[in-house]
Parts: structure tokens; C-alpha cells; sequence
């Protein structure tokens, strides 16, 4: 029996899928039939090999992560069906509840192309437990990582999709004061409660240019805390140092591109950006031998430092238009994903550090490379 980061990352990629499925979440309504009537339907004769492809691919990560979940936890022989079978349990129930919006049509064929991504994905995990990639995987965490790392992994692994969906800072995940209080205050329009929320005396202001670099610098510095905090030794922060720069950047090119179009994938490397990247990069080198509680303790004041910046700054304009295409253009659907983790993922990880800053059982850094 072991602890496995594949349970948490299966419940969010179901999450994933909830929002996929009934995305927008508007005009409910009964039709007089039941729900699962479509399994009786003929199948569907417009289709096309996007359809198939995104629909059988869709669900293979999650038969994936449920079927390792299975194996890491004592329950190896029944990992594939378990897998399937919860799979198409989710990919039923989704299918049935779309028979309430307007916008979603269900299809025997999605069930079936659901289940069979995932009963792939489910062989792919079992392959890869009798080849012992599984277990190679487990000598590697046991040797890199300290015992109670579950959740650390689990939120770097997140992180990268966290940067995909547009910031208005680069790196700057966790804005969201501005649209937190538009959306309070459209749900307590006309009632008294519209008093209630606080005015300010001073709007938002931009951030200047040495502001943005911290950001920036803190956005970095944070998943790369996030690390110290779990590796066993200085030597293997290194490799993972330039794994989070790497990655960083490649998911803020990859979101630019996406925005904004490949020419412009560039556009967000600025000034402020480069001095805030070599700054992240000196203070991260100075810190390679900080001990695992120390570097819980700076994360906490990164991230409070970092958060208070960000919610003390508008969205720009242009910002706000960028956001307009992601939510009702060609994004739709998969924007739900990565707003959430940008919007979420700096305050969960502001409750992981805080239980690692009270852990009595986090230890010193290993000096054995």
C-alpha cells in the first residue's frame, strides 16, 4: 500500500471533465424523456475524427491515473476494470445530464469512444507496472523526495497548466480580486446587501515596472520553493531548478501563442520580465542549500508578498479582450481547466505550505547528493 499522487490528479481530471461536459451551466430544462434515452438511439450519422479522436483521448489520462491509483494501492488486479468501469459510470452520467442544456447533445457514441479511452489508458498503467516503470517511478520518489511529498508533486505538476490560461503579469497566477468583487457585486444586485461591500477611495493602479519584475521574480521563485520543500538534497535541486525555468516558459509561450497568435508569442518578454527571470534565477542558486522548513517558511512569504501585489492591480483593457476569446471563443471549453488552476492553484498552495510550516516531521536537507 502507498500513498500515490495519481488519486488527487484523477479527482481534478474528473473535475476537468464536469466542466467540459456541461459547460455553460445555463438552461436547464426537462424534455419529458428520461435521461438515459439516448443509449437507445441509432448512432449518430455526422461525425467526424476530431470527434472521435478527442473523445477517446479525452478519457485515457483518467483511466490512466485511476488504474495506477488502483495499482499503488493494493488493488493490481482489478486496476483496469475498476478503471473502466468508473470511467463509464462518469462518461454516463455526463451524457444523461446533458439531456438537460440546450447547448449539449448526448450520444451513445461519446459513451462508448469515453469508455474506450479510458480502458486504454487503464492498459497503458498496466503495461507500464509489468515493464516495472511503475516501480522504477516509486525507487525514484523514494530517492528524490521526501515521504510525505504527495501534495507538492501534485501541485507542480499542476502548475504548468495553471500558466496556459492568460495572466496579466507573467507568472502571475492568483489575481482575482477585481473579478471576485464584479461577480459580488452582480449577485447582490437589488438587494440591500449591495451596501455591504466595501468602496474604495483609490481605484486600482497599474503596476509600475520594478512592481511587475517582482512578480514576475515571485512567480518563479514560488513553484521552485515549492520543490525545496520536498527534495531530499541541494544537488537534486538543481536538475529541477531547470525544469521549473524550462517549463515556465514554455507554457507562457505556448498560452501567448495561443492568445495571441505564434507571431506574437514573444510579445510578454519585456524588460521588467528579463530583470524579474535573472533575479528569480540568482536568489533560487543562493537558496539550493536552504533546509525544507526554511524554504516552506520564505514560500509562505513569497506567496503573501506575491498574492497582495497582483489583487493591488487592475486588468488592463487589452487584457480584458484577451479573456473574451478564451471564454466565448475557440477555448470554451478548454479554458475552464486552466482559469481555474491560475485563478486557485497560488492559494492552494499557500494551504499546502502552511501545514509544511507547522510539520514538526519536516526534516533538514540531506547532504548525500
Amino acid at each position: 500500500m502507498h500513498k500515490t499522487s495519481a488519486w488527487p490528479l484523477a479527482l481534478i481530471y474528473i473535475g476537468l471533465i464536469f466542466y467540459a461536459s456541461l459547460y455553460p451551466f445555463a438552461g436547464w430544462r426537462y424534455q419529458g424523456i428520461v435521461p438515459w434515452a439516448f443509449l437507445n438511439s441509432p448512432l449518430p450519422k455526422y461525425w467526424t475524427g476530431f470527434d472521435v479522436a478527442i473523445n477517446v483521448l479525452g478519457y485515457m489520462p483518467l483511466g490512466f491515473l485511476l488504474a495506477v491509483s488502483a495499482l499503488r494501492t493494493g488493488r493490481g488486479r482489478y486496476a483496469v476494470g475498476l478503471a473502466t468501469l468508473v470511467a463509464a459510470v462518469l462518461s454516463l452520467t455526463m451524457e444523461s445530464l446533458q439531456s438537460y442544456l440546450p447547448f449539449r447533445v448526448p450520444s451513445n457514441l461519446d459513451l462508448a469512444l469515453n469508455t474506450v479511452g479510458a480502458w486504454l489508458g487503464a492498459l497503458v498503467a498496466w503495461a507500464m507496472d509489468k515493464l516495472g516503470i511503475i516501480d522504477q517511478w516509486s525507487r525514484f520518489r523514494a530517492r528524490w523526495f521526501v515521504a510525505q511529498a504527495r501534495g507538492g508533486l501534485v501541485l507542480l505538476a499542476l502548475w504548468p497548466l495553471a500558466l496556459l490560461f492568460p495572466a496579466a503579469v507573467p507568472f502571475g497566477l492568483g489575481q482575482v480580486l477585481e473579478r471576485l468583487e464584479a461577480a459580488l457585486a452582480d449577485a447582490l444586485q437589488d438587494t440591500p446587501f449591495l451596501d455591504w461591500l466595501p468602496v474604495r477611495e483609490i481605484e486600482l493602479q497599474p503596476l509600475v515596472p520594478g512592481a511587475e519584475a517582482v512578480c514576475v521574480m515571485l512567480g518563479l521563485l514560488i513553484p521552485c520553493l515549492l520543490g525545496f520543500c520536498i527534495i531530499r538534497s541541494a544537488a537534486r535541486r538543481v536538475p529541477f531548478l531547470s525544469l521549473v525555468f524550462a517549463l515556465g516558459m514554455g507554457s507562457t509561450l505556448l498560452s501567448a501563442a495561443l492568445s495571441y497568435g505564434p507571431e506574437h508569442a514573444w510579445a510578454w518578454f519585456s524588460l521588467p520580465v528579463k530583470v524579474g527571470l535573472l533575479t528569480a534565477l540568482v536568489l533560487v542558486t543562493l537558496m539550493l542549500w536552504v533546509p525544507q522548513r526554511a524554504s516552506a517558511a520564505l514560500l509562505l512569504l513569497a506567496l503573501g508578498i506575491h498574492l497582495s501585489l497582483l489583487n493591488q492591480a487592475p486588468t488592463s483593457a487589452y487584457f480584458a479582450q484577451t479573456l473574451a476569446l478564451w471564454e466565448q471563443g475557440s477555448f470554451i471549453r478548454f479554458n475552464g481547466l486552466a482559469q481555474w488552476l491560475g485563478w486557485l492553484w497560488p492559494y492552494a498552495a499557500l494551504v499546502y505550505v502552511m501545514t509544511q510550516v507547522g510539520d514538526p516531521g519536516a526534516g533538514k536537507l540531506e547532504s548525500r547528493p
